[in-house]
């Protein structure tokens, strides 16, 4: 079998690169938390986390043969999911707050 798969999809090589790097960000931003000397670092360590288990959902796709506008589609759907699912939490805390907190 050939290093490279025939059409449009990713080749192993670009498969395996792209798999590499959603793993590089979780070990990174895991270095990153567990450092003791910076606590900058370990913010940007914390966004990274949030970043590393949204790309997690990518990896069934890092796959030769797999072409990369069904990749870009998973990346713009996660993408979609967390705008949702963060703009629903910043909604109930706001009501939260002006319903149970604010002052009768």
């Amino acid at each position: 079998m050939s290093e490279t798969k025939r059409g449009d999809g990713m080749s192993v090589a670009s498969a395996t690169r792209l798999e590499f790097f959603i793993i590089g960000i979780g070990v990174v931003a895991l270095l990153l938390i567990f450092q003791p000397f910076s606590l900058r670092l370990f913010a940007i360590g914390c966004a990274l986390v949030v970043l590393a288990a949204l790309s997690n959902n990518l990896l069934p796709l890092c796959e030769p043969g797999v072409p990369p506008r069904t990749v870009a589609m998973a990346v713009l759907i996660v993408a979609v999911i967390f705008v949702v699912v963060v703009g629903l939490s910043l909604i109930s805390a706001y009501l939260y707050g002006r319903l149970f907190v604010g002052a009768p």
